[in-house]
């Protein structure tokens, strides 16, 4: 693990940036004026980049961030897996986020929560979302980021097309 010398940590309407490219509207984070309060609900078609997340969720108050990354698998059902396609009502579906990230807000009392989901095309090995949840003790960062995963495969309007290597193509169930 690599820590952030606190002088080049992230601080007060920090700009960090979690995806690969330039796509403002869906690569930038402004946290609060104190720092603490932090959410973010992202639909975006860029490579996601983790390392960024996990150093954002880094705070003095923090003593424990869980972090869950979904990845394209190269088989499913027993048959080889080409990539995956994404698709999202982008609009609807951050909205969707957001209401899971109230629901942790209200079950378990946590702040700072990040949901980001990818869309397009993504081949084996790419992730294609990552939730973080960063609380003062593990066993509820752990409780809520699998809820998370758990609640944004039921609610969030995010659509699935595997592309197998038999050339079949498939739109997969959700909460799969």
């Amino acid at each position: 693990m690599r820590i952030i010398p606190r002088e080049r940590r992230p601080g007060p309407i920090a700009r960090v940036k979690f995806v690969a490219s330039g796509d403002e509207r869906h690569s930038w984070h402004e946290s609060s004026q104190r720092g603490r309060f932090k959410r973010v609900y992202k639909i975006t078609s860029e490579y996601i980049k983790p390392d960024a997340l996990f150093e954002w969720s880094l705070k003095p108050h923090h003593g424990a961030v869980v972090t869950f990354a979904g990845t394209v698998r190269d088989h499913s059902d027993g048959r080889r897996t080409l990539r995956l396609e994404y698709e999202a009502y982008a609009e609807m579906a951050e909205a969707k986020m957001r209401e899971v990230g109230e629901e942790i807000r209200e079950k378990w009392g946590i702040e700072d929560v990040a949901m980001i989901h990818r869309v397009g095309t993504l081949e084996i090995g790419e992730i294609s979302i990552l939730i973080s949840v960063a609380t003062p003790h593990r066993k509820n960062a752990f409780e809520a980021c699998s809820y998370a995963i758990d609640r944004v495969k039921q609610i969030v309007p995010v659509w699935k097309k595997e592309i197998r290597a038999d050339g079949e193509r498939e739109w997969v169930e959700r909460n799969t």
